[in-house]
């Protein structure tokens, strides 16, 4: 009787297991989220423990905008590996978006010890700072972003944000509209520039009224 060799058998299951996450990632940047999650929870019912899977699936679950259900696996990933970035960077950007701003700074300082100077991360980052008030250290954290990705829209046009409501009109304008360039059908970086130009208008109409009262 031929006896089986476990350690082949081993490595054949873990060939497949791999190539299956790899699959997962391909269909998240494809944004094939639903199709990506169906394959990861698959891998979770061998592998409840398995933390590559978990961050992949609170990622892919984050994409779709299920926040609670992305931020109970990020959760259940912080479980298995507090130092986590990516569990860390997913809990962090769900409290930027519930505009819980100390919260989510300290999941996002957490997620860039984890992994210094991704640019993902330091946008998300750079924007709770200057919402928790440290403005200096918001804008700063934002440029750093930009340094490492400088055409990224997302990253131009929060900066823009940020320089808008400190009055940096000029610095802002020059943000949105090189984020135009990039993205000509953005929303947010429409909307910001007609907001500058309406500031603009209005402090001609005040200059005007000032030079001949």
């Amino acid at each position: 009787m031929i006896k089986k060799n476990k350690k082949m058998g081993t490595f054949k299951k873990k060939n497949k297991f791999l190539s299956s996450l790899r699959k997962a990632e391909d269909l998240k940047i494809k944004g094939q989220y639903q199709e990506a999650i169906k394959i990861l929870e698959k891998l979770l019912i061998d592998d409840p423990e398995c933390l590559e899977a978990v961050e992949e699936l609170a990622d892919n679950l984050l994409f779709l905008d299920q926040f609670e259900k992305a931020r109970n696996a990020a959760n259940f990933a912080i479980s298995l590996n507090k130092e986590s970035f990516i569990a860390n960077h997913i809990l962090g950007f769900i409290a930027l978006h519930e505009r819980r701003w100390s919260k989510a700074v300290g999941f996002l300082k957490k997620a860039n010890q984890g992994n210094p100077n991704h640019p993902e991360i330091l946008r998300c980052l750079g924007w709770g700072l200057f919402h928790k008030k440290e403005k200096k250290e918001g804008i700063a954290t934002l440029e750093r972003a930009l340094l490492l990705e400088k055409n990224n829209p997302m990253i131009l046009c929060d900066l823009g944000v940020c320089f808008l409501q400190e009055n940096k009109i000029t610095a802002a304008k020059n943000l949105f509209h090189k984020a135009l360039e990039i993205t000509p059908e953005n929303e947010r970086v429409i909307e910001c520039l007609n907001i500058i130009r309406k500031i603009e208008s209005d402090l001609k109409i005040k200059s005007k009224k000032e030079i001949n009262p």
